[in-house]
Formats: C-alpha cells, sequence, structure tokens
C-alpha cells in the first residue's frame, strides 16, 4: 500500500509534526514499507491459534513481599556522611 504525499502530511499533522519535503518522500517510502508488512501478517493464517493478550502466559511476576532481617538504623546509617538524629542528611535539592 502506498501512501500518498497529502496521507503522509495529515498523519504529521495528527502527531504534531513539522516535516519539509524531503522528510515527506522518505516518511512517504518508509511508512508504505511498514504498511506493505502488516498487509503480509494479515494473511498469515490464524485458524485455530486462540487469540491472546500475551505471548508468554504469566500472571504474577512480582515477588512475595515477605517480612526478612535487615540492617539496623545504625547500621545503615554508619555509612552516611552527614546525619541528623536517624535520618540521612543531604545538601539541598531545590532552594
Amino acid at each position: 500500500m502506498e501512501l500518498t504525499r497529502e496521507e503522509v502530511l495529515h498523519i504529521a499533522r495528527l502527531a504534531r509534526l513539522g516535516i519539509d519535503d524531503v522528510e515527506i518522500d522518505r516518511l512517504q517510502g518508509e511508512l508504505s514499507n511498514i504498511l506493505e508488512n502488516f498487509t503480509v501478517l494479515s494473511q498469515v493464517n490464524t485458524d485455530g491459534v486462540p487469540p491472546t493478550a500475551h505471548t508468554v502466559a504469566q500472571c504474577n511476576v512480582l515477588g512475595y513481599d515477605e517480612p526478612a532481617p535487615s540492617l539496623t538504623t545504625e547500621d545503615v546509617l554508619s555509612n552516611a556522611p552527614d546525619r541528623d538524629g536517624d535520618f540521612f542528611r543531604i545538601h539541598a535539592v531545590l532552594e
């Protein structure tokens, strides 16, 4: 499927892109090639293939949140260059 210059300009306007004549010519070819790939894909026989949302059947990939021993506050703050009680002291980020 070959896109026209007008179609490329319309797509560029929808994407709020300002393109010049050289870019229109380049994008016309590139977008046409992409659409050709979809034409090929639409001809693939998918009879008997169930529709899927994901190619890999994973449900919950997050780890379990289980309590575990950790460092004490004093151990953590022992590496701090500066501290204020039980808190790290840092240089101001915003003035």
